[in-house]
C-alpha cells in the first residue's frame, strides 16, 4: 500500500476536487505544483522541473514559482486557455497542530479574471453559458470584471448561437453537465474558448433579485448554470452583479460570424488585430469603458429609427458645439475605469489607489454636469441629468484617502491625518518618538565629542547608537551598553534608548494594524454605492461614444444620413471609411442608387478595380448609420436594415471536410434563408468554386431566387460575363460595372461604378500588372484568342444547332474546349516533371479529337 507524507495528502486531497485546474499549493513563499500539474507547467512556464519525496513513493515531479510574482505566470497558463486553483495557508503556521490547514480561496478561468495586469483595457471579458431547451438555446453572459449580466434566446441551429457568441469577446463557455457531446465540438472548431461543466442552476435567496427582471423560467435556470459555476469558483463577495437584462436579438440588426469577420468590424483578418478595421477608425474614446461601450454597439446597430434618429441627433449637436465638446473630452482625462472600479470594491481587491481614482473621477462629474448644459438640444444636455453628483461618497473619500498611498494596504500612510483620532494619536507618538531620537544623535555627540556618532535602526535589531572602532578610545566606560560588533564599528544601546524604541514600534505596529481596518471599513462603506456608481459608468462610455462620433465625422467630413421608411439606398459620393484612411484624397467616392424599381446591382469588372471596396463600403456605411453615426458619402439617403449578410473571399474549412466551394454554398444558403425584403446582400463571384456551367448555372439561379423570393437589396459581382443579360428578364435587376481605360494595350483601373455591363474581364492584363513572365501573358492571349474565335464559329452556326452540349460533326463542341481550359487552369505547371507535362498535354489532345 502507497504511503504518502501528510502533507502530500493533504494536497492529493484537495487536488481530487479541483481535477482540470493546475493547483498552486502554497508552501512557505511559494506556490508548488506536484505531478502531472509539474510536468505540465514546467513546460508551458517555461520553469525547472525538479523531484520531492512523498514518503515511501518514489521521487515526486515538483516545479514551483514566488508567490509574490504569481500573477504573471497565472495569466500566461490562463491566456492559454487553462484554470488555476489558488490554494492558500488558511491557519497561522504558528499555532497549528500538524499540517497547516490549507484551501482553495479562488479558481481563475479565463472568463472570470479580475486582476488588472490580467485583463484587456479596451475590452470586456466575458463568461457565457449555453442551456438547451425545447429546442432553444439559452446564452447568458456575465463580465465579472464589470458586474454586466445578459441573457439571451437563440431559435435554430448551434451554428447561430456561435454567430451570437461570436458577438461578444467571450472567453470561457460553462455547459451543463449533460449538454450533447456533437454540439461540444461544433463550439469548439469554430470558437477559440474554454469550456467549463456545471451541474448545478440554483440560485441562492440572496441573489435572487439577479433574476427578478425574467419572466420565463428557461432564462433563470439558464443563468443559473453561470451563476453557480462563478459562486463556487470563486468564493468571493459578488455584490456587484447586476440585475440580469434579458436581449431581445430581434431588437438588433442580425450580423452572422461570416459578415463580422470579411466587413473586419473589430479585428482584422489578416492578423486578428484593430488596425485596419472599421473600429480603429470610429474610436477616439477617451476612457476604457467608453471604448468598450462602442465595440458592444459595432456588435449590435440598431433597428429602432427613432434610436438611431436620436444618437444622429446627439453627434450633430456636439459636432455644432466644437468648444464645448473638446472641453468635455478633456474632462473625461479625469474619469478612471468606474466599471471595474465598482468591481474590485465588491471584489475586495481594491487598493487605496484605486479609491483615489474613484475620488478624482467623481470630482470630474460636476464640470462634466456643467458643460453639457451648455449643449442647445435636450438629447445631450441631459445625459448626466439622472445622475447624482455623488458628492456624498466624494466628500468620504476625500476625507479619509492621504494623496500618494502606497500601493499595499498592508504599509500604512493610507489615511490622512484627523480622520480618526486613534490613529492620529499612535502617529503623534511615532513622530515625537523620532523626533527624540534625533534629539538624542545630537545630544550624544556633543557630550561624547565624537561628531561620527550616529542613531540608526533595523528591523533586527531596533534602534542603536553606531560607534566607529577609531573612536572607542573616546568613549566613556560603561557610558552604554553593547548590542553589535561590526567589522569597523560597536553598537550600543541605553535603557531610555530601548523604552523609546518599545513605544515607537508599539505605535507604528497599531497604527498600521488600525489604518488597514479603517481602510477595509471605507471600502464596505462604498460598496453601497456600486449600483449607483455602475448607472454612472454607462452613462459617461455613452457620452464618450457620441464625442468619438462627433470627432470622427467632421475629421473625415462625413455626413448625417436621412433616415427613410422605404427600402430606398442613395448614396452621393460614399467612400470606404478604412480604405480611405489609407488612401486619402487618391480614393475615388463611387454612387449607389437603389429605389424601389432595383433591388439587386449586377457588378461586372476586373478584378483589382474596386468592386469588392465598393461593396464592402456600402455595407459599412449601413452599419455605422444604425449605430448612430454620420457616414462617409456628401448625401446619403438610407433605411433601416434588419440583416446583413456578405458572401466574399473563399477558404477552405479542413477540419470539417470542407472544400472553399463548399464554403461557399454554406454562406450562400445562410444568406437565402435567412434574408427578408429588409436586409442587404453581398455576394462575390459566387459559383467561381466549380466548373464555369456549374458555377454560371448556380450564380444564376440564386440571383433568379433572390430577385424573385426574397427582395432584398443585393450587390452581386460577377465574372460570369454572360449574367448581364438577366437585366432582361428580371426588372428589378441592373447592370453596373468598374469603369476602366485602355490604351494602347496598357490597362489604367479607375475604381469608378457606371451604369451597364463591363465588355471584358481584363484578367490577362491583371496577371501583366502581377509581373508574370511575358511568355506565358503572351501565350495567354493566343489562347484567349483561339476560344474567342471558336466561340464565334458557334455562335454563327444554323440555330438548330446552339444547344451548347450538343456535339456537331462540322466543329469541335465548345464543352470540350471548356474541359480543356479547366484542365489547364488547375494544372500546377510549375511543380510538375516532363513527363508529367507530356502526359498532360496527351490527354488535352485526346479529349480535343
Amino acid at each position: 500500500m502507497t504511503t504518502h507524507t501528510p502533507m502530500m495528502q493533504q494536497y492529493l486531497n484537495i487536488k481530487s476536487e479541483y481535477e482540470d485546474e493546475f493547483l498552486f499549493f502554497r508552501l512557505g513563499d511559494f506556490y508548488e505544483l506536484f505531478f502531472d500539474d509539474a510536468l505540465k507547467a514546467a513546460k508551458e512556464l517555461e520553469i525547472t522541473l525538479t523531484q520531492r519525496g512523498g514518503g515511501k513513493e518514489d521521487k515526486i515531479p515538483m516545479c514551483g514559482v514566488p508567490y509574490h510574482s504569481a500573477e504573471n505566470y497565472i495569466k500566461t497558463l490562463v491566456d492559454r486557455g487553462y484554470k488555476v486553483a489558488i490554494c492558500e495557508q488558511v491557519e497561522d503556521p504558528k499555532t497549528a497542530k500538524g499540517v497547516v490547514k490549507r484551501e482553495v480561496i479562488q479558481v481563475i478561468t479565463p472568463g472570470t479574471i479580475m486582476e488588472g495586469n490580467m485583463l484587456k483595457e479596451n475590452e470586456n471579458n466575458y463568461l457565457a453559458s449555453l442551456y438547451f431547451i425545447e429546442d432553444d438555446f439559452i446564452v447568458s453572459y456575465v463580465d465579472l470584471s464589470t458586474g454586466e449580466s445578459f441573457v439571451s434566446k437563440v431559435n435554430g441551429k448551434i451554428k447561430d448561437v456561435i454567430g451570437e457568441l461570436y458577438n461578444r469577446p467571450v472567453k470561457e463557455v460553462v455547459l451543463p453537465t449533460d449538454f450533447p457531446e456533437d454540439l461540444k465540438e461544433t463550439l469548439t472548431h469554430y470558437l477559440d474558448v474554454t469550456l467549463s461543466s456545471e451541474h448545478e442552476n440554483h440560485i441562492p435567496e440572496e441573489f435572487q433579485k439577479l433574476v427578478t427582471g425574467l419572466d420565463d423560467t428557461r432564462f433563470i435556470r439558464g443563468f443559473g448554470y453561470l451563476f453557480q459555476y462563478i459562486y463556487r469558483s470563486q468564493k468571493r463577495f459578488l455584490a456587484h452583479l447586476q440585475a440580469v437584462q434579458f436581449i431581445e436579438l430581434d431588437d438588433y440588426m442580425k450580423l452572422d460570424l461570416y459578415s463580422k469577420r470579411n466587413l473586419e468590424l473589430i479585428e482584422s483578418l489578416r492578423d486578428q488585430s484593430k488596425k485596419g478595421t472599421l473600429l480603429s477608425v470610429l474610436d477616439k474614446t477617451i476612457t476604457a469603458m467608453g471604448s468598450r461601450l462602442l465595440k458592444k454597439w459595432i456588435d449590435r446597430p440598431l433597428l429602432s429609427k427613432d434610436q438611431i434618429a436620436e444618437r444622429h441627433q446627439q453627434v450633430h449637436t456636439m459636432m455644432e458645439h466644437f468648444m464645448e465638446r473638446d472641453e468635455l473630452r478633456e474632462s473625461l482625462k479625469n474619469v478612471y475605469d468606474l466599471e471595474r472600479l465598482a468591481g474590485r470594491i465588491s471584489y475586495g481587491n481594491v487598493n487605496a489607489r484605486d479609491l483615489l481614482q474613484l475620488k478624482r473621477s467623481l470630482g470630474a462629474l460636476p464640470q462634466i454636469k456643467q458643460l453639457l448644459n451648455l449643449f442647445d438640444h435636450p438629447s445631450v444636455s441631459s445625459l448626466l441629468s439622472d445622475v447624482e453628483s455623488y458628492q456624498e461618497i466624494f466628500e468620504i473619500l476625500d476625507s479619509a484617502l492621504a494623496e500618494n498611498p502606497p500601493i499595499l494596504i498592508t504599509e500604512g500612510n493610507i489615511i490622512k491625518d484627523g480622520y480618526h483620532k486613534q490613529l492620529d494619536e499612535y502617529r503623534e507618538v511615532n513622530r515625537n518618538g523620532k523626533n527624540w531620537i534625533a534629539e538624542l544623535e545630537a545630544k550624544e555627540r556633543e557630550e561624547t565629542g565624537i561628531k561620527s556618532l550616529k542613531v540608526g535602526f533595523n528591523k533586527v535589531f531596533g534602534y542603536y547608537i553606531e560607534v566607529t572602532r577609531a573612536n572607542l578610545p573616546h568613549l566613556a566606560e560603561n557610558r552604554y551598553e553593547r548590542k553589535q560588533t561590526l567589522a569597523n564599528a560597536e553598537r550600543f544601546v541605553t535603557p531610555e534608548l530601548k523604552e523609546k524604541e518599545r513605544m515607537i514600534l508599539e505605535a507604528e505596529e497599531k497604527s498600521t494594524t488600525l489604518e488597514y481596518e479603517l481602510f477595509l471599513e471605507l471600502r464596505d462603506q462604498i460598496k453601497s454605492y456600486i449600483p449607483a456608481l455602475q448607472t454612472l459608468a454607462e452613462q459617461i462610455s455613452k457620452i464618450d461614444c457620441l464625442l468619438s462620433f462627433a470627432i470622427v465625422s467632421e475629421e473625415n467630413n462625413y455626413t448625417k444620413p436621412v433616415l427613410k421608411d422605404e427600402q430606398q439606398l442613395h448614396i452621393r459620393e460614399g467612400r470606404h471609411p478604412v480604405v480611405e484612411q489609407v488612401m486619402k484624397e487618391m480614393f475615388v467616392p463611387n454612387d449607389i442608387q437603389m429605389d424601389e424599381t432595383t433591388d439587386i446591382l449586377l457588378i461586372t469588372g476586373p478584378n483589382m478595380a474596386g468592386k469588392s471596396t465598393y461593396m464592402r463600403q456600402i455595407a459599412l456605411m449601413i452599419i455605422m448609420n444604425q449605430i448612430g453615426c454620420f457616414v462617409p458619402a456628401s448625401e446619403a439617403e438610407m433605411p433601416v436594415f434588419d440583416q446583413i449578410f456578405t458572401r466574399i473571399g473563399a477558404a477552405d474549412d479542413l477540419v470539417s471536410g470542407q472544400s472553399t466551394f463548399m464554403v461557399e454554398m454554406m454562406e450562400a444558403e445562410h444568406a437565402v434563408r435567412h434574408a427578408t425584403e429588409r436586409s442587404f446582400i453581398l455576394l462575390d463571384e459566387i459559383g467561381r468554386g466549380t466548373s464555369t456551367y456549374d458555377g454560371m448555372a448556380l450564380a444564376q439561379s440564386i440571383v433568379e431566387y433572390i430577385h424573385q423570393q426574397v427582395g432584398a437589396k443585393t450587390l452581386f459581382s460577377t465574372h460570369y460575363h454572360e449574367l448581364t443579360s438577366l437585366d432582361k428578364s428580371l426588372p428589378k435587376l441592373r447592370n453596373v460595372h468598374v469603369e476602366v481605360d485602355e490604351e494602347d494595350g496598357e490597362v489604367v483601373f479607375l475604381h469608378h461604378i457606371k451604369e451597364g455591363k463591363a465588355d471584358k474581364s481584363y484578367g490577362i492584363h491583371v496577371a501583366k500588372l502581377a509581373d508574370l513572365p511575358g511568355d506565358i501573358i503572351q501565350r495567354a492571349y493566343q489562347l484567349l484568342e483561339s476560344f474567342e474565335a471558336t466561340t464565334v464559329l458557334r455562335e454563327e452556326e444554323p440555330q438548330e444547332q446552339l444547344t451548347l452540349f450538343e456535339e456537331d460533326q462540322g466543329t469541335l463542341p465548345l464543352t470540350a474546349n471548356i474541359e480543356v481550359i479547366e484542365r489547364l487552369k488547375k494544372a500546377d505547371l510549375m511543380k510538375m516533371t516532363p513527363m508529367d507535362a507530356m502526359n498532360l498535354l496527351y490527354q488535352l489532345k485526346e479529349n480535343l479529337e
